[in-house]
């Protein structure tokens, strides 16, 4: 264990005991995870006053994740440092370590000889910016407490500026996952051709002991023999291996049948018809599938007489900051549908309608015979005629559009869902790399008994800036539940939607 050392802070003349490093801590760390106050062992952490005034700006977003973190930091706060003596002392944490309020004296004072604070006007000179004063104030304890002193932040660029000015700066690591090997292949188990047989016949394989320690609950590989012959199948725990179990093709009511084109949907449609799976993390880029495979499945299973859900349910983030989309007008549908345009498109390939040329065709076709025939096949081909008494029309309700007026099928806002019960649903969260691990936390924790939730996005595309490829909500989700029985994960690589659009995700 490494010593302490007794130094006396600037603004009292009490001594505290200094562990090994200091850590400031950036505003958008405390947005990110209100709970990383206790998570930095036995160590000093330092909020420089400016934090909690850009807390208090955003204390006042009611319907945003942002509004509600920053309140909760201020009530952890309020109740570790009730007073002011304690705020500029410090106080113990659980954990070991200090946590105190820190206040720049050289800004005070408007003392700006010190080597740090030229350092600091020479290269960021304005002082108005609130990124540059939180900068000052951790080189402020950088000079007045011995031990390293590090700025943590989740802002890519205040890391590079604070590094510019000699301070050390780093990212919140707690919720990232470890760094994995860039792969997109599944583990490989090699048999000899009897094994395999064997497997195919009795649908099942029983492994090794050190073969098994290998695999995690639910994970899915591949055997093959040295002739080339390959099966999927999944590890089940107990050292063995089953097949796959999905049906030849899934299909929304009245719709086209979709079968998985790839090994790696097969083992999707494995997981999404899986009941004894409640959670999906499913990882994939532009055009492998995602979206249309799990829309037709959770359709397909939620419609028929035996189903044991009552519907689909489809959210996904409106914009990357999480803010609410209560500006947009019309009903809740008509505000999602932009974000949702993606699961409109999947609709309109499972559940097409006949398009009104080809009913228009068929008129022609059959000839001008008599008038009465014609006139019945371009009332077909036209517009349904409105039901309010006007004089104008509507357009044909589109067959995916019965299932929303019946409620099968629901558009959730993940702005709304804070509080909810979600029983006997499939709900499918789009776009869940844009999350943090608290909110996915959020939308996880709603989900009752009965129902399924398929988490699906791509780490590589992520718009928001507080999180990245390893501290994502999908990803972060996927580490921490890997090899519990009710969760299973598949990773798509091959893209299904056109030989352009594979092109363009791999080479653009």
């Amino acid at each position: 264990m490494e010593k302490t050392k007794t130094l006396v802070p600037p603004l009292s003349g009490k001594s505290v005991s200094i562990k090994a490093k200091t850590y400031v801590l950036d505003t958008n760390v405390l947005l990110h995870d209100p709970q990383s106050i206790f998570k930095f062992e036995e160590n000093n952490l330092a909020i420089p006053v400016e934090v909690l005034e850009e807390l208090d700006a955003i204390k006042g977003e009611q319907s945003t994740e942002r509004g509600r973190n920053a309140r909760r930091v201020h009530r952890i706060l309020q109740e570790l440092l009730p007073d002011s003596r304690s705020m500029h002392e410090g106080v113990k944490l659980e954990n070991g370590g200090t946590l105190s309020v820190i206040i720049n004296r050289y800004v005070v004072e408007n003392n700006m000889s010190s080597p740090a604070m030229q350092r600091l006007r020479a290269v960021l000179s304005d002082f108005g910016k609130k990124d540059n004063r939180i900068i000052a104030s951790a080189l402020f304890v950088q000079e007045t407490f011995p031990p390293p002193t590090i700025l943590v932040t989740k802002d890519v660029n205040m890391q590079l500026k604070a590094c510019a000015v000699g301070l050390e700066a780093q990212d919140y690591l707690n919720d990232k996952v470890p760094e994995a090997p860039d792969t997109d292949s599944y583990p490989t188990l090699n048999l000899d051709v009897y094994e395999m047989q064997r497997f195919c016949s009795e649908g099942q394989l029983e492994l090794s002991g050190e073969i098994a320690k290998r695999l995690y609950l639910n994970e899915y590989v591949l055997l093959m023999t040295p002739e080339g012959k390959t099966m999927p199948g999944r590890y089940f725990g107990n050292e063995t291996v089953r097949r796959l179990r999905f049906p030849e093709f899934v299909k929304a009511p009245g719709g086209i049948p979709i079968r998985p084109r790839n090994l790696e949907q097969q083992f999707f449609l494995d997981a999404l018809m899986d009941d004894t799976i409640s959670l999906i993390t499913c990882f994939g880029k532009a055009g492998t599938g995602k979206t249309l495979l799990s829309t037709a499945a959770a359709l397909h299973q939620t419609t028929d007489d035996s189903s044991r859900y009552d519907g689909l349910s489809i959210s996904r983030p409106v914009i990357a900051l999480g803010k609410d989309i209560g500006f947009l007008p019309g009903t809740l549908e008509e505000k999602m549908k932009p974000w949702l345009q993606p699961y409109h498109d999947a609709l309109e390939v499972l559940m097409p309608s006949k398009p009104q040329k080809e009913q228009q065709f068929a008129a022609k076709k059959v000839g001008k015979k008599n008038k009465k025939h014609d006139d019945t096949m371009s009332l077909m081909s036209a517009p349904q005629p409105s039901h309010g008494g006007g004089n104008g029309g509507v357009p044909p309700m589109k067959p995916y559009e019965r299932l929303i007026r019946s409620g099968v099928l629901e558009i959730e806002a993940l702005a709304f869902i804070r509080g909810r019960s979600i029983a006997r649903r499939f709900f499918i969260l789009d776009e869940a790399q844009q999350l943090t691990p608290h909110e996915v936390k959020t939308v996880i924790t709603r989900i009752s008994e009965g129902s399924k939730i398929v988490l699906i996005g791509d780490p590589a595309q992520i718009d928001n800036p507080y999180v990245d490829a390893r501290s994502n909500g999908l990803v972060y989700c996927h580490n921490r539940m890997k090899g519990q029985a009710l969760h299973a994960h598949v990773k798509l690589s091959k893209g299904e939607r056109s030989r352009l659009a594979e092109l363009a995700a791999d080479l653009l």
